[in-house]
């Protein structure tokens, strides 16, 4: 919503003044935000945990699918980055590979992209293609009596090249991995919260037959406050609390990051910023496409809203 937004301040200041304490202590704030929240996304994922960053959301997703599934794998997309504690690191192929490499328990699909990946615009079914290159990977790993607890994906791979994956990819995927016991995993940290422009949320370009079991949010909740969340559902959360030790997060959803998260969704409201991210967005990809065609060096140009992405080819 832009840097030192007047409204945010406000919000963050006022909060300040009255009471900020640690999430032991009840407070307004913290229902009133998973409501606003909830409001956004599918109605099946209805349970809130809060955090101070993606990161964190990201490894409790992580724990809620291991936990759920009793399962110790995870599949993840070539190319990805998932966040900075060991337990994403391990995970994160971007990352990994320049570091101790990869773990027996992470499996790394290619990533969906139709422009430089396996599978191209030219074939006849890429969107199969792709997800059966996962189903592969569960069927390879359940040989070697590997189980998979969850696929773990941006919904739209950022680091990984600003890739668009074809529509219906994720529901494919879904289902092979539900078959296989396993949960699937939508980290919007950098894509969702009207980004996308058309959506809310970026998973949703997939359709609306698509709804992931998990959902992580950071970066843009707080507008650069340490703000994240985890959205799930009730079987999850429910089989996450059977365990007896509750999950407590000193300063996650305290009441000024909440005050702050409240104040961000009504500026996407009342300055119609989805729209925005739609005009700017198609605006962008117009200009860019025009210079495609004068620059042989632009191979592609793609994306939605406010993520775009130009390759440029030798």
């Amino acid at each position: 919503v832009g840097h030192c937004h007047p409204d945010i301040v406000k919000a963050a200041h006022e909060q300040n003044q009255l009471l900020n304490t640690n999430s032991r202590y009840l407070h307004d704030n913290l229902v009133d935000y998973a409501e606003r929240l909830s409001k956004t996304l599918p109605e099946k994922l209805c349970i809130f945990y809060f955090l101070n960053s993606g990161s964190e959301a990201n490894d409790l997703a992580l724990r809620l699918a291991r936990q759920y599934t009793k399962h110790k794998d995870v599949i993840v997309l070539d190319h990805a980055y998932h966040g900075h504690l060991t337990s994403l690191i391990d995970i994160s192929p971007y990352k990994f590979r320049n570091l101790e490499g990869q773990k027996e328990w992470v499996h790394v699909a290619p990533v969906p992209d139709t422009y430089r990946g396996l599978y191209r615009e030219d074939h006849e079914d890429s969107v199969t293609a792709y997800a059966d290159e996962v189903k592969n990977i569960i069927e390879h790993a359940y040989k070697r009596g590997r189980k998979i607890a969850a696929f773990f994906a941006e919904s739209l791979p950022s680091v990984g090249g600003q890739i668009i994956p074809p529509a219906g990819y994720f529901q494919k995927v879904a289902e092979h991995v539900h078959k296989a016991g396993g949960v699937f995993i939508a980290d919007e940290i950098q894509v969702g919260l009207g980004r996308v422009g058309k959506h809310f949320w970026a998973f949703q370009l997939q359709g609306e037959d698509f709804i992931p079991d998990i959902v992580t949010m950071g970066k843009p909740i707080g507008n650069g406050h340490p703000l994240a969340c985890v959205a799930t559902t009730k079987e999850i959360a429910e089989a996450f609390a059977a365990t007896g030790v509750e999950y407590f997060n000193t300063f996650g959803g305290n009441p000024v990051s909440c005050a702050i998260g409240l104040a961000v969704l009504d500026v996407i409201e009342k300055e119609h910023l989805q729209a925005h991210a739609t005009e700017v967005g198609n605006f962008l990809m117009k200009i860019l496409k025009e210079q495609q065609i004068k620059h042989p060096i632009i191979g592609d140009v793609r994306g939605c809203g406010l993520f775009i992405g130009v390759d440029l080819i030798k």
